[in-house]
């Protein structure tokens, strides 16, 4: 009997030992095979977002502050047709996060539903179609990184309703900041620093983003 508990001890030993690696490897062939298939969508929509979407330049800001920070729980307000959202949801593939995404026009929303779906992200973004105006207020949280791309006289409203659901070292962020002039902008930027918040202004394109940090 001793001999016998021996051997199969032995064996489950060995088959633990060799499927901790194939686990891993299976695991990095999906994550190789998931980057291959984002790449290739991303290069072969590269001139074709329109809507008001984003910058490729801003999209890699965007995974850049994901991953880095390793950011899980993600918050973007405008989706338009989905080009920021496939970066953020992108760098969260990296994390093991999920984004929520709201977007109320619903051409647009629909459009961001059959991109997600060709670049392989859709199991990463809970996408919205609602009011954000409406949705914001009710949504739980907590969020570690948000992204504001909507209505600019908004924004300082939408910081104000997040800020107590954003995390210590989370991050806000919002896109078009560089026109000064336009309207709501201004007053967002009061609001940032009566919050306190560490805020940079990152120039990857023409319209800007700033990345405020709650400081832990």
């Amino acid at each position: 009997m001793r001999r016998a508990f021996r051997i199969s001890w032995t064996t489950s030993l060995l088959f633990v030992s060799l499927s901790v690696p194939v686990c891993l490897a299976q695991e990095l062939t999906q994550r190789e095979t998931l980057d291959s298939r984002v790449r290739r969508y991303l290069d072969g929509h590269r001139y074709a977002w329109r809507d008001m979407n984003i910058s490729e330049s801003d999209g890699k800001v965007l995974y850049d502050l994901v991953v880095e920070n390793g950011y899980t729980k993600a918050l973007e307000i405008g989706t338009s047709t989905g080009h920021s959202a496939i970066w953020i949801a992108w760098a969260l593939s990296k994390t093991d996060g999920k984004l929520i995404t709201i977007e109320i026009h619903e051409r647009r929303y629909k459009q961001a539903l059959e991109n997600f779906q060709e670049a392989g992200l859709s199991g990463y973004i809970d996408a919205r179609l609602a009011d954000a105006h409406e949705l914001v207020p009710e949504l739980q949280g907590p969020f570690d990184f948000v992204f504001v791309d909507a209505d600019k006289d908004w924004y300082a409203r939408y910081l104000r309703m997040l800020l107590p659901r954003l995390e210590a070292g989370g991050c806000f962020t919002a896109h078009n900041v560089s026109g000064w002039r336009m309207r709501g902008i201004a007053e967002f930027f009061e609001e940032l620093e009566a919050a306190g918040l560490e805020t940079e202004i990152v120039r990857s394109s023409r319209s800007g983003i700033s990345v405020s940090c709650k400081r832990p």
